[in-house]
C-alpha cells in the first residue's frame, strides 16, 4: 500500500482545552527543549518486532512508519472557557507550576476558539465562552470555518482532531442518527438530540479531517457519521481513553480468563476531583461512563462461552467527585475469583494515579495514526486503533476486542501490513485485515 510521507506540519485541534489537553500540549513542549520524555507514548518510545532477515527486527514504531514528528505538530481546540493553555494548565494542577512557567510563552501563547455548548448534555457546567448560531448546522459550519482558518493561519499542511472534551450525558442511537439524510435535516432543526460532540464530529468528517473520540459519547459512533466517513473517506474511531482503572481491568481480565480461573464478582470504585469528575457528579453524565467502563469485564472474559466460571459474575462501578484529590485519581478494585474446586480467593487493587498522565501521551498516539490512517487511504473506524479505548468502536457485525493484549497484536499487525512487512499471528487480524485491505 502507498503510505504517503508526513511532510509538513500536522495541526492537532482539540475540542476541550482542559486538564488532559493542556497536560498533552505541555508535554509536548517540553519535549521538544529537551527537558522531559514521551513517555507512555507508543509510537514515540513503542518497539515493533520484525520477522526480517537483515536490518533492525525491534525498531522504534516512529523509525517503522511516517509518523509527523513532535517539531511539526501545532496544536489548538476549543473550551467554553477563554483561558489560555497557560492559566488552564495552572488551574487544572496536574503539572508543577515551575514546569508550567519554563514552557509559559509557548503556552500564553495558545488561546482557545469559541466552544459549541448545550448545558443539556453537561449540566455541571456553565459555558461562558460559547459559539451562537441560527441552528446547529450553523454551529457546524462555524467550526468548519474555524478549522480551515485555523489551517491556512498556522500553515499546516493536515489537520486532525481529537475530542478531549468532557463526558456528555447519556444518549441511544435514534432516528436522527441513523442516516446522513436524517442527521443533516436535524441539524438544520436543531435536533435535541444531537449531541455537541457529534457537531464537531460532522464538521470535521465533512472536510474529510480525521476524528478521534477520547470520551464515552456516542459522537462518531452513528451510522450518520459512519456514512459521511465513507463518503469523504475520513478515519475515525473511538471511543473513550483507556486510563485508570479500566488499563488496569484490560491487563488482568486477560490473565484470569488465560488461565480459566472463574470471577464472581469485581467491584470497582472511583474518587478523583478534576472537571472530569465534576461532570460526571451528574447521574446523566456518570450513566454514559458507566456504560462505556461496564462492557469491558463481558467481553474479555465471555460468560456466553465458560458460564461455569463467568455467568454469575456481579460486576458494579462507582466514580465519586473528590475536590481535594484533583486530577490525582484513585480507585479501589475487589476481585473475588475462584479456582480448582471451586475454592475461592480475593484480589484488591488500589491504584493511585494520575488521569491526565495517563491520558496526555494517548492523546499524542491517536493524533500521529489518525493522520497516518489519513495519508494511507484508509476510511472509516479505524478498529485498530482500539488499542487506545476503553469502548472501542467496531464495524456493524463485530465484537469489540478489550484484551490489551490482542489489540496490541491488531495494531502493530495494521502497521506491519501497512509497510508491507510479514505480520504475526494473522489470524487474529480479523477485523483490521480487511479494513486494511479496504
Amino acid at each position: 500500500m502507498e503510505v504517503k510521507e508526513a511532510t509538513g506540519r500536522l495541526g492537532v485541534l482539540m475540542p476541550g482545552l482542559g486538564a488532559v489537553a493542556t497536560t498533552l500540549i505541555a508535554g509536548v513542549e517540553a519535549v521538544k527543549k529537551g527537558i522531559a520524555q514521551p513517555i507512555g507514548s507508543v509510537t514515540q518510545l513503542g518497539h515493533i518486532h520484525l520477522n526480517r532477515k537483515t536490518g533492525d527486527n525491534y525498531p522504534k514504531i516512529k523509525d517503522f512508519v511516517p509518523l509527523a514528528g513532535l517539531q511539526d505538530l501545532v496544536f489548538g481546540g476549543w473550551d467554553v472557557y477563554e483561558d489560555n493553555v497557560y492559566v488552564a494548565a495552572s488551574r487544572a494542577k496536574v503539572l508543577e507550576q515551575h514546569t508550567l512557567d519554563a514552557l509559559r510563552p509557548e503556552l500564553e501563547a495558545l488561546k482557545p476558539m469559541k466552544a459549541v455548548f448545550d448545558k443539556s448534555y453537561i449540566a455541571n457546567l456553565d459555558g461562558t465562552h460559547i459559539k451562537e448560531g441560527a441552528n446547529k448546522y450553523a454551529l457546524a459550519e462555524a467550526l468548519m470555518e474555524d478549522m480551515e482558518n485555523f489551517k491556512d493561519t498556522r500553515g499546516c499542511d493536515r489537520l486532525v482532531i481529537v475530542w478531549c472534551g468532557s463526558t456528555e450525558k447519556y444518549t441511544e442511537v435514534s432516528d436522527v442518527h441513523e442516516s446522513l439524510s436524517a442527521f443533516e435535516k436535524g441539524l438544520k432543526e436543531s435536533d435535541p438530540r444531537i449531541a455537541p460532540s457529534m457537531i464537531y464530529a460532522y464538521a470535521a468528517i465533512k472536510l474529510g479531517i480525521p476524528f478521534l473520540n477520547g470520551a464515552p459519547n456516542l459522537t462518531v459512533d452513528i451510522p450518520a457519521l459512519v456514512e459521511l466517513a465513507a463518503k469523504t473517506k475520513t478515519p475515525i474511531g473511538g471511543k473513550d481513553f483507556k486510563t485508570g482503572q479500566t488499563l488496569m481491568k484490560t491487563i488482568l481480565a486477560p490473565g484470569l480468563q488465560a488461565r480459566a480461573l472463574g470471577v464472581k464478582g469485581w467491584f470497582s470504585t472511583n474518587i478523583l476531583g478534576n472537571r472530569d469528575g465534576y461532570v460526571l457528579d451528574a447521574p446523566e453524565n456518570f450513566r454514559t461512563k458507566e456504560v462505556s467502563k461496564l462492557g469491558v469485564l463481558e467481553d474479555i472474559l465471555r460468560p456466553d462461552l465458560a458460564p461455569d466460571l463467568y455467568n454469575d459474575l456481579y460486576h458494579k462501578i462507582r466514580i465519586n467527585y473528590y475536590p481535594p484529590h484533583g486530577d490525582n485519581k484513585e480507585s479501589w478494585d475487589n476481585i473475588d475469583i475462584f479456582g480448582w474446586l471451586g475454592y475461592g480467593m480475593q484480589i484488591k487493587i488500589n491504584f493511585l494515579c494520575r488521569d491526565s498522565i495517563l491520558a496526555a501521551p494517548l492523546v499524542l498516539d491517536l493524533a500521529l495514526f489518525g493522520d497516518l490512517a489519513k495519508r494511507s487511504g484508509l476510511s472509516g473506524v479505524q478498529e485498530w486503533l482500539s488499542f487506545y479505548f476503553k469502548s472501542p468502536q467496531t464495524a456493524p457485525g463485530f465484537r469489540p476486542e478489550h484484551d490489551i493484549f490482542k489489540q496490541l497484536t491488531v495494531m502493530q499487525n495494521a502497521l506491519r501490513k501497512l509497510m508491507g512487512e510479514e505480520m504475526v499471528n494473522p489470524d487474529r487480524l480479523a477485523f483490521a485485515e480487511e479494513e486494511i485491505t479496504a
